[in-house]
Parts: C-alpha cells; sequence; structure tokens
C-alpha cells in the first residue's frame, strides 16, 4: 500500500526557503540567469520532489547525532540528510501514521553551519 506523501518546511527551512525565493526573484529581475543561489534553490525543489517520491532517499543518520533542539521541540525521533548543492544539507524528519507520511524539513544550512551543529571540526 503506498501512502502520500507530503513535505512540509517548518521554521528555519522554511525561512531559508523564502529568503532564497526572494534573492532569486530579485536576480531574475537583474537579468541573471544562473546564480549559486539560484542553483541552490532548483536544488531544494528537486530533493523535495525526490523525499516525496520516496521519503527515505536521504541519508539516514544515527540516532546519537540528532541534535537535542530536534528532539525537544519537534520530536524527531529520525534524521535524514539531503545533500544539496554547493555542499549545503537539507535536514528532515518522517513522521507517518495510517493514512500518510509527512517529512518535516527542519533545516537548510551551508557546510560550516552544518558541521557547527554536529559537533565536527576541521583537522
Amino acid at each position: 500500500m503506498n501512502k502520500p506523501v507530503r513535505v512540509i518546511l517548518l521554521d528555519e527551512a522554511n525561512a531559508e526557503y523564502q529568503r532564497l525565493n526572494e534573492l532569486v526573484g530579485q536576480q531574475i529581475q537583474e537579468g541573471q540567469e544562473n546564480s549559486e543561489e539560484m542553483q541552490l534553490l532548483r536544488s531544494i525543489k528537486q530533493k523535495v520532489e525526490f523525499v516525496k517520491a520516496n521519503p527515505f532517499y536521504g541519508d539516514n543518520m544515527a540516532k546519537v547525532l540528532i541534535p537535542q533542539e530536534y528532539i525537544a521541540k519537534y520530536q524527531a525521533k529520525n534524521l535524514w540528510r539531503a545533500e544539496l548543492t554547493n555542499y549545503w544539507r537539507m535536514l528532515y524528519t518522517i513522521k507517518g501514521d495510517q493514512v500518510e507520511v509527512i517529512c518535516f524539513v527542519l533545516n537548510i544550512l551551508d557546510h560550516k553551519k552544518y558541521d557547527k551543529k554536529f559537533g565536527y571540526r576541521k583537522r
């Protein structure tokens, strides 16, 4: 049985998406055809479609790596990472019931912010 899959951008992810959308809109008005922001926005839209087709598309992250803020704020019991263009990441959690599957995008962040969130350091 295939359940419908919805993808919802929450809080920080939605704010970043809206910021990018506005910036790309301005760039298009200025006549730009291909900026890093345009590539990133296309990448996000593409990955959202991939997740709609297969919620398990991304890399499943170990439970011990799930930031406490995601557990406390969103009751995230799982965390998935989809790699975007220019080393950006989209982090999402999957929730479902008997009727549908909902993927909540918790964050869209660049490599530096991703490393900081997960405590990775340069060697």
